[in-house]
């Protein structure tokens, strides 16, 4: 997994309070105990637009916020990046820190259409979190990824994160020897919105199957047990077939507003 040498001309390097998150993003108390007990720092540490990148800014992506989040604990809560992501009215790349690691997050977020199909800039539609791997916080960067505009450079960040999240589930599953994203048809060309819709319909699969494997291993009922294996069966058959078929039909992103 690649991490990126931002350019200089967008370093921002704000430390953000995490009480102005909470206003911002509306926090209840359990959402606050999140934050006291994962993060130990939030910096704004990025701001690419048009001026720092020398791209054009799009409709849908006027600039793209990074930023660094300093960790107490590997297993970083998602809630704490949604939070974020409530807050700050701008698609937004993650870098998480723990212990001398660190990888890039980042959810697929886009404004909502209205009535007419026009982009609304006070609502905000956000799905799954997608992550790389943990790599030393001194593992060499590579430059932006080549775009032609905004729009097209927050593609570039999110499509590894998105490929390499769903090629692990892939190699999984002992009929996909390959990521699912590179199945389709040379000539195809799939938009970010259909892989990633793939990619979150992949998860939810994934967890249905941890959920009825943790049913399983609970029930010691002979007879119940051979129907939640059965269940089981069926939830890592739909799994493999999303996993093994570049042109299978997906349930809808589990995307929602923000």
């Amino acid at each position: 997994m690649t991490l990126y040498d931002w350019p200089r001309a967008a370093a921002f390097g704000r430390v953000i309070p995490k009480n102005k998150i909470y206003e911002h993003a509306g926090a209840n108390s359990a959402l606050k105990d999140l934050f006291v007990r994962d993060v130990d720092q939030i910096v704004w540490s990025h701001k690419l637009a048009p001026e720092t990148v020398n791209l054009a800014a799009t409709k849908q992506v006027a600039e793209i916020q990074v930023f660094r989040v300093t960790t107490r604990t590997a297993a970083l809560d998602r809630e704490v990046l949604r939070a974020i992501d409530r807050a700050i009215a701008f698609p937004l790349i993650f870098e998480v820190v723990h212990a001398k690691r660190i990888k890039l997050m980042a959810t697929y977020k886009r404004q909502s259409l209205n009535s007419r199909g026009e982009a609304d800039s006070a609502r905000w539609v956000v799905g799954d979190y997608f992550e790389g791997d943990w790599l030393p916080e001194d593992a060499p960067r590579a430059p932006l990824p080549v775009a032609l505009d905004m729009g097209a450079l927050y593609e570039r960040l999110l499509e590894p994160l998105v490929a390499g999240q769903t090629a692990k589930l892939a190699t999984g599953m002992a009929e996909a020897p390959q990521a699912p994203f590179i199945t389709a048809e040379p000539e195809e060309i799939v938009s970010l919105g259909d892989r990633i819709a793939r990619a979150e319909a992949i998860q939810r699969q994934a967890r249905e199957v941890e959920r009825i494997k943790t049913r399983l291993s609970r029930e010691k009922q002979f007879n119940k047990r051979i129907a939640i294996n059965a269940e089981l069966r069926a939830a890592k058959q739909e799994l493999e077939r999303l996993t093994s078929s570049g042109h299978a039909a997906y349930p809808g992103s589990a995307m929602t507003d923000v």
